[in-house]
């Protein structure tokens, strides 16, 4: 009985382990979905940080709106460049201490989003 029971259990294991080691579970734990990882190798301006501003950003640092952010305009590429510069950019999406965490009374921006925007200025903020 003793034995027939601890087989039974080794069963149950085994087979949770096969449902719960599925690709979508791995795809959650390391940050991809559906296949596609987030790729910081080449990030452009123009495809991968504007569309992310626009969403998230220029509601109230675009399009004219500056009022109630403090004056600051990420509205184009010269503009945003200087708030890049000088760490601003980063450390507000990251949340970092020391900084307001942007977007402003929001959660952070995704993982990956985040990510592109980091390796943009690492890569040095190139206007492409």
């Amino acid at each position: 009985m003793k034995k027939k029971m601890i087989c039974m259990l080794m069963v149950v294991a085994v087979s949770v382990m096969i449902v719960c080691c599925t690709k979508t579970n791995e795809e959650k734990l390391s940050g991809s979905q559906s296949g596609n990882v987030c790729d910081t190798t080449s990030v452009k301006y123009s495809t991968d940080i504007l569309p992310v501003l626009q969403v998230n950003c220029y509601g109230c640092h675009g399009n004219g709106n500056t009022g109630g952010s403090g004056g600051i305009n990420l509205d184009g590429y010269t503009n945003l460049k200087t708030w890049a510069d000088n760490g601003y950019l980063v450390g507000n999406v990251r949340h970092d201490p020391g900084f307001v965490g942007m977007p402003y009374g929001e959660a952070k921006l995704p993982d990956c989003e985040i990510n592109k925007i980091v390796a943009w200025v690492n890569q040095g903020g190139l206007n492409n």
